[in-house]
């Protein structure tokens, strides 16, 4: 059974793109059901089809109509809730060692019913601040579904907007660890190259020469293998997959990445018997800022998780570095 639902576009919405409207909208949550919706013909304005793209006008009716099934609460799935490890809580904020597997927020694809962090976040404290003109509770920052490690959750209106201040100054220092295929030809160096969206697969980053972001990061390398590298990486920038585009542009793509493999690494693979993850080996080991409330420094630390530790003892063993 469908419902059908009418809105109004105030004077603050005029300008917004009906996809991007519809993503705001209670009902469908998101801006990719909102264009899944548009695409299927469930949408008018002013009594009339359009395209996702429609510029709306201030007055305009828009009439869309969901399945009442797909109705839900994106941060209240149905589920168990997931087993989260807290290293740091107080009444302003709390540190986790997100497992990998959990997004930090819910996707924009409404078929997915998971828990996040958000949910996690809001089913254990309660309600929680959002960023502006988004539906995550308590995110500050995020991880890769995949990514291990420490993230940060804010639990107050202030500390909300100190925390977010401390990422975008670039205050907040972070280190990752990354098992990488390669050994890298220098010791320390940084990767200093901007990033932008891939324009051949959308949903995917890459750096560029022109344009795009300016990006920052500090790498060293931690243990060499014969073909493999142990690596610290120190991000000074925060740009989407950072670690992930850039290891990749200097020729060493993470071990298990899915989405970002260096033309001359694509074909390589972990030796028969070593024990793989599952998921980019990236993890988040530590991240330091100050208290909102104290301006005490604080430093939190997730330890490498059992996946990566058991890949690096088992190259230990069976990989040692070329004389």
């Amino acid at each position: 059974m469908a419902t059908l639902h009418t809105r109004t576009v105030s004077a603050a919405e005029a300008g917004l793109r009906l996809d991007v409207f519809l993503g705001n909208q209670p009902e469908v949550g998101g801006r990719a059901f909102g264009k899944h919706l548009i695409e299927l013909g469930r949408v008018t304005v002013a009594g009339a089809r359009a395209k996702p793209g429609l510029y709306l006008e201030a007055e305009q009716v828009v009439t869309f109509e969901v399945d009442v099934a797909a109705v839900r609460d994106p941060l209240a799935p149905d589920l168990p809730l997931p087993s989260v490890r807290v290293l740091y809580d107080d009444a302003w904020l709390c540190a986790i060692d997100k497992p990998p597997g959990l997004a930090a927020h819910p996707s924009e694809d409404k078929s997915v019913v998971a828990h996040t962090v958000a949910s996690w976040a809001r089913a254990t404290y309660g309600e929680l601040p959002s960023a502006p003109d988004v539906v995550r509770p308590g995110i500050v920052h995020r991880l890769d579904r995949d990514t291990s490690g420490v993230m940060v959750i804010a639990k107050t209106e202030p500390a909300m907007e100190f925390l977010r201040l401390q990422f975008k100054e670039r205050v907040a220092q972070k280190e990752y660890r990354c098992v990488v295929f390669g050994e890298p030809r220098f010791q320390s160096d940084w990767i200093q190259r901007a990033i932008a969206a891939d324009p051949r697969h959308p949903d995917r980053m890459t750096v560029v020469d022109e344009g795009g972001r300016e990006s920052s990061t500090f790498y060293e390398v931690v243990e060499r293998f014969a073909g493999f590298a142990h690596v610290r990486c120190r991000p000074k920038t925060g740009r989407t997959h950072q670690i992930r585009v850039h290891m990749t542009s200097i020729g060493h793509s993470l071990v298990g990445d899915r989405i970002y493999r260096s033309r001359a690494r694509q074909h390589d693979q972990l030796p028969a018997g070593a024990p793989h993850p599952g998921r980019q080996c990236l993890h988040a080991l530590r991240l330091e800022l100050p208290h909102p409330a104290t301006g005490e420094r604080l430093q939190f630390e997730a330890p490498l998780p059992a996946d990566l530790q058991a890949l690096l003892a088992w190259l230990r063993a069976h990989c040692k570095p070329r004389s």
